[in-house]
């Protein structure tokens, strides 16, 4: 069975075909990230400008690379929630365009969803399992009980880490995106040169803050500035990186060991951060769990753990028609379309 993936729901604009859910058959990306970095950060206007302009070359290379017609694709899949709604329509509006003209079935996708379904793309992974989902918009820690059946146990009060670290970067002045920047310069730095302290949220154990951790980062710099004292960057941020990865990996190991998981994984842009990687596989050899991470390719946003998820969903019976509409936000357990 092959899906037809799109997707679009921030600056990247791309469409896969994937075989199963499991196979690659292509995945071609168009970005505007270098655009967007003129201006520090994710234009929506741009963003959504910038997809119309792409999403048909797009779609028409995904399909040649393939070497398939509209007449081999089973089903579209598309992310309709959440992100960027201007973005998510140009996505979802030309899928449904597709899907009525061609005769296809049309799969909404829940953009959380399939970042998880990264990991089906090279791996051998099937539910049940833990997921630590952690993102530019989201930091969850999610009971995948099943391809389509989600439990959030944990998830951000207020900051996701990939927020935190991409606005810690820019205090710092580091290039955007800010979260890639740190984990680059931090290997230069050292870790234990700052002092951060580790939130908790009060009545639940499972759940992040990390508003405050980005507010030191602020407080730190501006100090320095009134101070005129000399801030040694790599060593900054080193240690605010650690100590963000240091709250993920800690809950993470919480629920692990009180819902008695054995089968871990990670998904998500910020899977990609070399410390939260080896910070996992640390975590797993200690206790003798197995680890599952996406591929860096598949880590940020891309059309294939679309198509995979889409596979998943379409199986389960879950289809749309003309009237589906993108949402900015959903939670990952309860969609609705």
């Amino acid at each position: 069975m092959k899906i037809l993936g799109i997707e679009s729901s921030c600056d990247e604009t791309a469409a896969a075909v994937v075989e199963d859910g499991r196979i690659v058959k292509s995945n071609i990306i168009a970005s505007s990230l270098e655009e967007h970095k003129l201006y520090g950060g994710v234009v929506p206007e741009i963003a959504s400008r910038r997809h119309a302009e792409a999403i048909s070359g797009v779609v028409k290379e995904a399909l040649e690379q393939a070497g398939c017609t509209m007449d081999d694709i089973d089903a579209i899949a598309v992310t309709f929630a959440p992100g960027l709604i201007g973005a998510l329509l140009v996505g979802v509006n030309f899928a449904k365009g597709l899907a009525a003209s061609a005769g296809k079935p049309l799969v909404p996708v829940h953009h959380l969803r399939s970042h998880i379904a990264s990991n089906y793309l090279t791996s051998d992974l099937e539910p049940p399992f833990l997921c630590l989902i952690v993102s530019g918009g989201h930091s969850h820690i999610v009971a995948v009980n099943s391809y389509t059946d989600y439990e959030i146990i944990g998830k951000t009060r207020d900051d996701a880490a990939g927020e935190a670290l991409d606005k810690a970067g820019r205090t710092m002045g580091l290039p955007y995106p800010g979260g890639i920047s740190i984990d680059k310069i931090s290997k230069t730095g050292n870790s234990d040169a700052y002092a951060f302290p580790h939130p908790r949220v009060d009545g639940a154990p499972f759940d992040f803050s990390f508003s405050g951790l980005k507010t030191s980062v602020i407080n730190i710099v501006h100090n320095a500035k009134q101070k005129q004292e000399e801030i040694n960057i790599p060593d900054l941020a080193a240690s605010f990186q650690k100590n963000v990865v240091h709250c993920l990996i800690s809950n993470l190991e919480t629920v692990s060991e009180k819902f008695g998981y054995n089968k871990i994984v990670l998904a998500g842009g910020v899977s990609a951060n070399s410390l939260l990687r080896s910070e996992s596989e640390r975590l797993c050899r200690k206790h003798g769990w197995k680890l599952y991470l996406p591929e860096l390719k598949y880590c940020g946003d891309n059309a294939a753990m679309v198509a995979a998820q889409g596979y998943y969903e379409y199986l389960a019976g879950i289809t749309a028609d003309s009237s589906l509409n993108a949402y900015a936000t959903m939670p990952i357990d309860i969609v609705n379309f």
